[in-house]
């Protein structure tokens, strides 16, 4: 897969191939279909759509609540592979159990979409922080683009799979695509389980922290220090507060892309191929921004992918003031090619950034506050357009406000640059 690795940084970066399955079928595309038409079918449009949201909110508090926790628990020797393994297993299995949820259990299969997203955000604390087990400092940036570079593309084979059966449902003679809508749960969840297996077998915990015989009350002590003892992590909590300003940005302008999408008519299958082409275009350059960073920086290449997206939300701000539908879909479509470019990017880098900042002994407890900052992350974004749109009564006032994001993400970076160059 990819060259000039090791078997441990190539074992690792194929679970990134491995579990975006998850994403695509279950997360993003497949299941809120399955949900809203098949499970939720005899319910009001709006109240399905928000159990929906109250799931993905529920999980999401979830494992932010239990992340640093479990990411200190997970630090001793030889732990961080176990409780990767129960939420590992916790989240295929869920995916699967979808597959056999009935028309009209709606809250079963909302249940068992809670579980499968809890497993598979539980198990990416871990896995983000075996990235500093398993290759050095000067080449984390490298194995971490690559890590989602590649998850790009194995996230897109199960779902151009899964969609194929489903649209060709009645060439296999099948009256109805629910049968392979079912099927597509299964995929993800034997793309994810088979894909996983040379993680199980190379992947080793080098780092660690020994304890005293009482691993619990250890685990919450180190917390506590770490919560007391902010003064000695200054330049690595910036930064955390740094990524939870522009990653709140990405993560908006994603959720704004489908809704832009649809308000200046772009139909379905529109839709689901730009969803496709951002995928395969975030793949070469995830790779790319790994191979610059070696070069100029990976904080340099953080404020480039920053800056794009500065120049995405200028693009989707002028959307309402272009009278032409061909010419709205063109920058829909430059719009999207942007955000490929730049999402893989920005995300991977701003993982193997952290990595290097983190004492390597305590790596999963850390980067379990990392994963509680991706958790939160676009809440203030959709609030902040919200409140811009209502006070001016105009959509492209609320786009633009998303750059206040990216700005103050900016500044803060430009505030631990300075902290790191005096060593604190």
């Amino acid at each position: 897969m990819v060259k000039g690795m090791t078997t441990q940084e190539r074992s690792w970066v194929l679970y990134d191939w491995a579990n975006s399955a998850h994403t695509m079928i279950v997360m993003t595309v497949i299941f809120p279909m399955f949900f809203k038409g098949v499970l939720a079918s005899g319910m009001e449009a709006h109240r399905s759509t928000a159990l929906l949201g109250y799931a993905n909110s529920a999980a999401s508090l979830v494992v932010a609540f239990l992340a640093p926790i479990l990411g200190a628990l997970a630090d001793y020797r030889n732990s961080k592979k176990r409780f990767f393994s129960v939420f590992f297993t916790m989240g295929v299995l869920a995916t699967a159990g979808i597959a056999f949820v009935l028309e009209g259990q709606w809250s079963i299969g909302l249940l068992l979409f809670v579980i499968s997203v809890i497993g598979f955000s539980g198990a990416n604390i871990f896995y983000d922080s075996f990235v500093v087990d398993v290759t050095s400092s000067e080449r984390m940036d490298w194995v971490s683009a690559s890590g989602y570079g590649w998850g790009y593309i194995g996230g897109s084979i199960p779902f151009l799979l899964a969609m194929v059966l489903i649209l060709l449902h009645k060439q296999l003679g099948l009256e109805s695509q629910v049968p392979m809508v079912r099927a597509s749960f299964l995929i993800a969840a034997a793309w994810w389980a088979v894909f996983s297996i040379p993680f199980f077998l190379f992947v080793k915990q080098n780092y660690f922290v020994e304890h005293a015989g009482r691993p619990v009350r250890e685990a919450f002590s180190r917390l506590y220090h770490t919560f007391r003892n902010v003064a000695h992590y200054r330049a690595l909590f910036v930064f955390l507060l740094a990524y939870f300003f522009y990653i709140d940005g990405v993560v908006t302008i994603i959720k704004m892309a489908i809704p832009i999408g649809m308000d200046i008519g772009l139909g379905q299958t529109t839709l689901l191929v730009v969803l496709l082409v951002v995928q395969f275009v975030a793949f070469p350059f995830s790779l790319i921004y790994g191979r610059l960073a070696e070069r100029f920086s990976t904080r340099t290449m953080l404020f480039v992918g920053i800056a794009t997206y500065f120049v995405i939300t200028l693009l989707a701000t002028s959307l309402p003031f272009i009278p032409s539908l061909g010419v709205k879909t063109a920058v829909f479509w430059l719009i999207a090619v942007l955000v490929g470019t730049a999402q893989g990017g920005v995300q991977s880098l701003s993982r193997s950034y952290y990595g290097r900042l983190v004492p390597k002994e305590k790596s999963a407890e850390f980067f379990g506050f990392f994963d509680v900052m991706g958790k939160f992350a676009a809440i203030m974004g959709p609030a902040l357009v919200g409140a811009f749109t209502d006070l001016t009564r105009h959509t492209a006032a609320g786009i633009f406000s998303v750059n206040l994001l990216f700005l103050i993400g900016l500044v803060l970076l430009l505030v631990e640059r300075n902290l790191e160059k005096r060593g604190v």
